[in-house]
């Protein structure tokens, strides 16, 4: 038989929307500001090891304001053949695939020293849908969590929810059992104190926010009252899946949270997937989005959608790049940009070891996706042009386009297969600005105009806070090794990550499975400061590492230097 599954449900659009209709306006506490500036990251099924590296190498100087990261509670265990088994919690346990509570309590720290904020995937709906053995060694059977929940705390008698429910049975999609999973009585309030419980922990290790998995299938009024439980006001945003004709709508959620827009990447699939990107001068609530600007969390796409096919996914290239540029120009919603790792099969998991553990995320192994890092200079875009509006809008009646957001920023975009040159309006000061978009530079002349070759299927962005190519990373020291900061200027195409190789352990020892990451928070300059022994005659170069995991290396000879006795070094190059 066909294992249950939480977020098949999503793959089916209809079978994961839904909540029951509650009349009236909801009270409860205080929403948390959402993250801006800034938007969030979503490191899909990344360890905790990684997330906390991520934050410190890359996401915090991006200026990423929030990761969103995978559930961290105890799930059942299916030998990390599956994506799926990880909303199927068991227990509200912190021993999850991706690290045990010492990690994630690291990784939250680690996060907040780089000035990102933390998230939270919070699976509350319901627990699983047979019985086995967690990631943490607990046995269970459905209904049946010793220590925690009995048959009682479930919505009896047992129920399916059928796809005509979503339009003609609220009651139904609340109360019944999505794809067989035991759903959780929320109404219960024993079950309440449980699953605030678990969130309250979360809070008392840092936990900033939560994402509320399959929140259309718990009563509005059921959340409110957990929310009223929590300590503190976290930021929450919910799953609430629009369908056409649905009794359950997002409007019945905003008064407890934040909503995802899933209409959202649907209407940009249309655009940047096959239609006319002239025709966004005007996207907004008039293209049917249903949840208000300054409620939504919007995006490309997500850990469902992009197995689905009702978004594009990483696997579009450069349409999708194109279409998370102007997600983060464009002026709606809270935008979350995804990661997670490269598939083939829609059913498979992650990379994964010792009886399915998630992994370390390695971004040069073309085992993950990494697709934050092409997105890290409109990160500080996005960030720059808070409050301003759009103006100085070009089209060229097809898929070339062009706006400013207020005089803080400027981009183009070419969904078409050739290069185009021409004078755009940008509206920004005179001055020479960095291309956040794709390296180079745009100098803008004293009207406000600037004569600019925007690449085929690629982009320009520029913004006040980015008139150069930033300053050099500060080196942490360690006693007795030289802090070495490599600034290498490198053009990538998308799926490329560069690295630094060289004779010395610290540089791989010329093994390029050992190489040193650089991070893109600055492209085209990739950067990465590694401790160096004193006094050692250093060779090195720059590879490549390309999204079907070959490798290229730059051309000959090798570089040379000396670490100097003690202090920091800096090499500046380009590659060749």
């Amino acid at each position: 038989m066909k294992p249950y599954r939480v977020i098949v449900t999503t793959a089916l659009s209809a079978l994961v929307s839904a909540a029951v209709l509650v009349p009236g306006a909801l009270s409860a506490p205080a929403q948390a500001a959402p993250p801006t500036p800034g938007p969030i990251v979503k490191l899909w099924n990344w360890n905790w090891n990684s997330v906390a590296r991520e934050c410190t190498d890359v996401l915090g100087p991006a200026g990423y304001a929030a990761v969103q990261v995978s559930p961290p509670s105890d799930s059942m265990s299916k030998g990390g053949s599956v994506w799926w088994d990880i909303y199927q919690p068991a227990r509200y346990t912190l021993t999850s695939k991706f690290g045990d509570e010492n990690a994630f309590r690291n990784m939250v720290n680690a996060c907040h020293a780089a000035g990102v904020k933390v998230h939270a995937d919070a699976v509350v709906n319901h627990m699983t849908g047979q019985g086995s053995t967690s990631y943490g060694g607990y046995t269970f059977g459905k209904y049946n969590y010793p220590g925690l929940y009995s048959a009682a705390d479930f919505h009896s008698p047992t129920c399916t929810i059928n796809g005509s429910d979503y339009v003609n049975d609220g009651w139904r999609v609340q109360n019944c059992e999505l794809v067989g999973l035991s759903d959780l009585n929320t109404g219960s309030e024993y079950v309440r104190d449980q699953i605030a419980g678990y969130l309250n922990k979360l809070t008392s290790l840092g936990v900033d926010g939560f994402r509320v998995d399959g929140a259309k299938h718990i009563n509005p009024g059921d959340l409110a009252a957990i929310k009223g439980k929590l300590t503190g006001s976290p930021y929450i945003h919910q799953e609430v899946i629009q369908g056409d004709g649905e009794a359950i709508t997002p409007s019945q959620y905003t008064g407890i949270g934040d909503v995802h827009e899933f209409v959202y990447g649907r209407k940009l699939k249309e655009q940047f997937g096959g239609g006319q990107i002239k025709n966004l001068q005007s996207f907004g609530q008039s293209w049917g989005l249903s949840v208000p600007s300054d409620k939504a969390v919007v995006f490309i796409d997500n850990h469902d959608t992009e197995r689905n096919g009702s978004t594009m996914n990483y696997k579009y290239g450069d349409a999708y790049k194109l279409a998370n540029v102007f997600m983060l120009a464009w002026p709606y919603g809270t935008p979350r940009v995804y990661s997670g790792f490269t598939w083939s099969n829609a059913e498979a998991g992650p990379p994964s070891a010792n009886g399915g553990f998630a992994t370390d995320a390695n971004c040069g192994n073309g085992q993950w996706t990494c697709f934050h890092r092409q997105m890290n200079g409109m990160v500080g875009f996005n960030r720059a042009v808070q409050g301003t509006s759009v103006g100085n809008w070009y089209d060229n009646g097809n898929n070339v386009i062009a706006f400013s957001r207020g005089a803080k920023g400027w981009v183009a975009i070419n969904n078409e297969g050739g290069s185009v040159t021409r004078t755009f309006a940008t509206g920004l000061p005179a001055g020479t600005y960095a291309n956040v978009a794709g390296g180079g530079t745009v100098t803008v002349g004293a009207g406000g105009s600037a004569s600019v070759t925007v690449p085929a299927r690629g982009a320009v962005a520029i913004h006040t806070g980015a008139s150069g190519p930033g300053p050099s990373p500060t080196p942490t020291v360690d006693p007795g090794q030289v802090a070495t900061t490599f600034n290498a200027t490198v053009t990538t195409n998308w799926g490329q990550n560069v690295f630094v190789v060289g004779n010395v352990s610290q540089l791989g020892s010329w093994n390029p499975a050992n190489a040193v990451a650089l991070s893109s928070a600055a492209y085209p300059v990739w950067r990465a400061t590694v401790n160096l022994p004193p006094g050692t005659a250093i060779q090195y170069k720059y590879i490549k590492k390309n999204s079907d995991g070959s490798v290229t290396w730059e051309s000959d000879p090798n570089r040379s230097f000396t670490t100097p006795a003690s202090g920091t070094a800096t090499r500046n190059d380009s590659w060749r």
